[in-house]
Parts: C-alpha cells; structure tokens; sequence
C-alpha cells in the first residue's frame, strides 16, 4: 500500500488529537481567563499579563489551525495491516547496516509524527524515499547533505495487528 498525501499512523493521529483537545480545553481557557483579568486592570498597554496573554492566544490559535488542517488531510495508514510485509513500506521497522557494519533501526511514519532522536523517520525524508519498497538484503544509497552512503536492509518488522 502506497500512501499519499498525508499518511499518518493510528498513534500519530490520537497525539495530533490529544495535543488539539488539550490547547482548545485546558490552555486556551486559562489564557482567556488570564487575559480577561489583566484587562479589567486598567491599562492595557503597560499591562505584561493582558500583552503577553493576547501573544500567547494568538500562537495557541494559530497552532490549533495548524493541527486542524493536519487532521482534516491525514490519512490513516495501520502499519500492521501492510498487504506485502517483506518489503518496506509505510509503517514498518527496519534495520540498517553501513559499509562499516554499523546498525541502525528506524520506524518510517508520517512527517507529523516523526522525531529523529527515537528514530523515528518521516515518510518524506530521503533516507525514507530510498527505502521505500527495498527488500532483506537491498542495498540501497542514500543522498545526505555530507555525502552519499549505502545501507543494506537487515531487517523489516511491522507491528502485530490487534
């Protein structure tokens, strides 16, 4: 399964969800209750609580737009429930070595979800565009801004169906 636009996984969506419903319930109504008593103080234009308050409402409005249309284009993809498991695709775990036999694993998930240091890679990374449809025992080059490299795929997990 190939997909397009704005694939995401099932836990990626549920954060995008969570962060969403925690700004629009619990940050932006504090914030509005701050702003609100800070502008019944007189003075707005030397007021540090009603400025930095309306700041803080304007970023919080603009993230909650933001996640909105990140949602409303996401396209769920259950890694588990990949067609053909052998090869590399949305979703899947896949152990790399080096020339050198230096390993690496990565999850390959949905840019909104990814996070680098946990290794987790976005869908539209380079290192995940060289991947896509590769095979145990591939070798695939990579194009990083040092240079290129060649990985050779190790291994290819997808999470168990539930």
């Amino acid at each position: 399964m190939k997909p397009d636009g704005n694939p995401i996984t099932p836990a990626g969506l549920a954060a995008l969800r969570a962060r969403y419903d925690h700004l629009l319930g619990t940050e932006r109504p504090a914030i509005v209750e701050i702003v609100s008593w800070a502008a019944g103080n007189g003075d707005r234009s030397e007021n540090g609580d009603y400025l930095y308050g309306r700041k803080r409402m304007r970023e919080i409005d603009r993230e909650l737009a933001w996640l909105a249309r990140r949602m409303k284009a996401a396209r769920v993809v259950d890694p588990a429930r990949q067609d053909d498991q052998s090869r590399v695709l949305f979703g899947a775990t896949v152990e790399l070595a080096d020339e050198d036999d230096n390993r690496r694993t990565l999850t390959l998930v949905g840019d909104d979800e990814q996070d680098a240091s946990k290794g987790l890679i976005g869908w539209s990374a380079p290192i995940a565009r060289a991947l896509r449809g590769a095979r145990v025992g591939d070798l695939r080059v990579v194009r990083l801004p040092g240079g290129e490299k060649e990985w050779e795929i190790m291994g290819i997990s997808y999470p168990v169906a539930a």
